[in-house]
């Protein structure tokens, strides 16, 4: 890669390297460890890609997108279901929003990698249903009727629990 080419990926790097975490964190249900894989992984794609990713419309939508397929790839290919339990890691915060936070993230992590793709895109990133059928190569009603089923499954794993939380 030529230096100038460089230097502009290492500047989107800088740029998108939190907003991709993020993502990958409620995409792997809060494993830290498996959302730092995701960024790797992503930014290693977009880095051998650069010069086509660089000409994109978005070049942050195109890492999105990639970084989804990266993440439902990986749970297909995974050779054991095996899922780390227990408390989560003590750079945890704790504040006012911090258990409210983790009941959510437990909800997430009991919905199957798609859905939990179908709610990060819509309501996290807050995309279009058009825009993420795209990026998870579905169509707009399949989109939506995930969506809407994800979220019952998330209304009715967290119960009463949700609002309780909210109020204290």
């Amino acid at each position: 890669m030529k230096s100038a080419q460089e230097d502009q990926y290492l500047e989107f790097v800088a740029e998108r390297a939190k907003a991709l975490y993020r993502s990958a964190y409620v995409l792997a249900a809060g494993d830290a460890h498996l959302a730092e894989d995701l960024v790797q992984e992503t930014l290693s794609r977009v880095y051998v890609h650069w010069k086509r990713v660089a000409r994109a419309d978005s070049p942050a939508a195109y890492a999105q997108t990639i970084l989804v397929r990266t993440s439902l790839t990986l749970r297909r290919r995974r050779s054991t279901g095996e899922r780390p339990t227990g408390n989560m890691p003590d750079s945890a915060e704790a504040g006012p929003d911090a258990a409210l936070r983790l009941t959510l993230l437990d909800a997430l992590a009991q919905l199957p990698p798609r859905d939990r793709a179908v709610l990060l895109l819509r309501y996290w990133e807050d995309r279009s249903i058009e825009e993420t059928a795209r990026m998870l190569k579905l169509s707009s009603s399949a989109v939506r009727s995930q969506g809407t089923r994800a979220l019952n499954r998330v209304r009715a794993l967290l119960g009463d629990s949700l609002s309780d939380l909210v109020r204290h």
